[in-house]
């Protein structure tokens, strides 16, 4: 089901106008693997459970199942096999749809029409060195441009040819990692669209203290990146982020913020008290919508009642 032979621009367009105009993301993939029982107190967090749980599966680097003693082969299947369970349950749940007549949406869309598109993710440089430094974006002066293109080179390589549907490139902290994707998805002739997502603590700034506007605008300038946003942020900081995001693109906006708990990066654990309820959070979805965001979800914390919410709310329910 991966779209390559459409223009990125019309990729977007095209399954937004069979959403309705606008599309729901998913959740917290690590949230979920959690609540059923997966511990993720480890270097490569949620893609631990490709080695140990595939049955229970996000950002994974081919240098941190290296770090695992995997051969380059193996962590590179590993990637594949990421995609392909996520292809594999798309495929379940359409033939579920298939079998039956169910409309849950309100909207009139059953759901064996509405459209699923799978999203192979790329985490930031440093969700790899996993010591709290993608929530700063500060890698230190050793790591430039050129240090960041080939980290990542390979597994964006392998992810393109993965069966994945777009490449969304997640957790963005800082300009200089946008630069090396952008540069990267040129470079490398990548023919899979591709959204770029940057995480902010201010509500003004991406976490690293670059400008939110000039971190879209690299989104903007690079052809193959077909939506633009804002992920693993607290829901109160959205709507102006929104609002920053407009001024510079006019590329779709997608927003998946966290539940505003807050992240011990030293404890690896997140920790209570700040968070959102669904209902709370839900209720800022439809000023996100008349913000201009086209697709909205969760990420960290946010759970399948969170996603069956917004999903109820955008379409009118």
């Amino acid at each position: 089901m991966v779209l390559v032979d459409q223009h990125p621009s019309s990729f977007m367009t095209n399954f937004l106008r069979q959403c309705g105009g606008c599309a729901v993301i998913d959740g917290g993939l690590a949230t979920e693997l959690e609540r059923h029982g997966a511990n993720l107190n480890d270097p490569l967090w949620s893609a631990k459970c490709l080695m140990s749980s595939p049955h229970l599966i996000r950002r994974a680097t081919l240098q941190g199942f290296e770090a695992k003693g995997l051969s380059r082969k193996e962590g590179e299947a590993l990637l594949e096999k990421s995609v392909k369970i996520a292809c594999e349950a798309r495929d379940i749940y359409y033939d579920r749809a298939t079998k039956s007549s169910w409309d849950i949406s309100g909207d009139g869309i059953t759901l064996k029409q509405r459209p699923i598109f799978v999203a192979a993710s790329v985490g930031s440089y440093g969700a790899y060195l996993a010591d709290g430094s993608e929530y700063s974006g500060i890698y230190g002066d050793n790591v430039g441009l050129e240090t960041l293109k080939d980290f990542h080179r390979r597994r964006i390589q392998v992810l393109a040819d993965s069966g994945a549907d777009l490449i969304a490139f997640e957790t963005i902290p800082n300009k200089l990692e946008a630069k090396a994707y952008a540069e990267l998805l040129e470079e490398e002739g990548v023919n899979v669209p591709a959204w770029f997502s940057f995480s902010s603590k201010d509500g003004i700034n991406v976490v690293s203290g670059d400008s939110i506007e000039d971190c879209a605008l690299i989104a903007d300038s690079c052809e193959q990146v077909i939506g633009v946003g804002i992920n693993c942020t607290p829901p109160r900081y959205i709507h102006g982020l929104i609002q920053s995001i407009r001024t510079v693109t006019t590329k779709p906006i997608l927003i998946y913020p966290n539940s505003g708990e807050t992240y011990d990066a030293n404890r690896k654990e997140w920790v209570p008290s700040t968070g959102v309820a669904d209902v709370d959070f839900v209720s800022y979805v439809g000023k996100w919508r008349e913000a201009g965001a086209s697709l909205i979800g969760g990420c960290c914390r946010t759970t399948p009642n969170t996603i069956r919410a917004i999903s109820k709310t955008l379409s009118g329910g």
